[in-house]
């Protein structure tokens, strides 16, 4: 009971969750299943059992992502603190925060006192995660907030060290399109003061049949995280998605550079989702796109960054450049600084 007492005392906790409003969401699939060709936003992926889903393909043979940015980051996370020196460090789509414990090894090292954020759309995972890491690290002070990243930026709650670092993991950044993406890194540039950090992991070109194998597992198991977004659909607005008359569909797109994840019809169907008022129609093969993935360039990337007053400061890649890491850093604009 001590034990616990003082880690609830470490741990606070921040649900935006319910700022989301129905209308939004509503509008948000009711346009991606009444366009032609048909979308659905990839953040309807994480419910529970969809992030416990990912966590699995992040184990995955084929699924080279994650083991190569946390190779990176076993490499050069203690360079990372020393370059930003002492930081609340605040993470959007925290999962798990399995990469994340190494940036929070190397801060320890350099801070007395470790204050992380945590920031996931799934409430369960990240409950689970946060109790995990006050057990392993006794000097840290938590702050879980259950929210979209959208949500969060809005509200990033002020530095108590010297500094914020917004780490940005796993190339979620390649789920944004163009627009999204410069949406995106203003939303940041507005959430950080001149002189703090953001931290971007993405992933890179490479051969095809190497990315392609990473979204389509020997396993099965992307096709399963890939179905489980009919699943939290049918909870969440009561709705009557029938899994077996869908196939997985993952394919590299060589023009925009990006992976698709597609489900397609394998039947001519109806369905309904009642919480919406919505009824759609799909023929035989035609296919719903649950998710984008970019494959980025550096330079060109860097470019973007620095359009919006994040100067990238250092680029880290594994030997075979599969993926980088971004440190940048906010710059002043206009008068805000003498």
């Amino acid at each position: 009971m001590k034990t616990e007492q003082k880690e609830n005392s470490r741990l606070r906790w921040i649900d935006l969750n319910p700022a989301i409003a129905s209308v939004d969401e509503s509008t948000d699939i009711i346009a991606g299943l009444t366009q032609n060709p048909k979308t659905l936003p990839c953040r309807y992926f994480y419910d529970d059992r969809g992030s416990e889903l990912f966590e699995q393909i992040c184990d995955l043979k084929e699924y080279y992502p994650t083991r190569t940015e946390q190779a990176i980051l076993e490499t050069y996370a203690a360079e990372i603190a020393q370059m930003t020196g002492s930081c609340n460090l605040i993470e959007l789509g925290s999962g798990s925060s399995r990469k994340t414990r190494l940036l929070l090894e190397a801060y320890s090292e350099i801070v007395q006192e470790l204050e992380y954020y945590p920031i996931d759309v799934s409430s369960g995972i990240l409950k689970t995660t946060a109790l995990d890491l006050l057990r392993q690290y006794p000097k840290l002070k938590l702050c879980g907030v259950a929210g979209t990243y959208e949500q969060a930026l809005a509200q990033l709650p002020p530095a108590e060290l010297e500094n914020r670092l917004l780490i940005f993991l796993g190339s979620t950044l390649g789920n944004l399109n163009d627009e999204q993406c410069n949406k995106f890194f203003t939303q940041v540039q507005q959430a950080l003061k001149p002189g703090e950090f953001f931290l971007l992991g993405v992933d890179l070109q490479k051969p095809i049949e190497i990315i392609e194998a990473a979204y389509n597992d020997s396993q099965g198991i992307t096709a399963a995280f890939n179905l489980n977004i009919l699943n939290h659909l049918n909870q969440k607005f009561q709705g009557n998605f029938f899994l077996n008359n869908f196939a997985h569909w993952a394919f590299y797109n060589q023009i925009d550079n990006q992976i698709e994840m597609h489900l397609r019809s394998l039947t001519q169907q109806t369905v309904v989702l009642e919480a919406l008022d919505l009824e759609i129609s799909l023929q035989a093969g035609e296919t719903i796109r649950t998710e984008i993935s970019r494959k980025f360039h550096i330079p060109t990337l860097i470019s973007v960054l620095e359009s919006h007053s994040l100067q990238a400061l250092q680029v880290w890649t594994d030997p075979k450049a599969w993926f980088g890491l971004i440190l940048c850093q906010r710059q002043c604009i206009n008068t805000e600084c003498p």
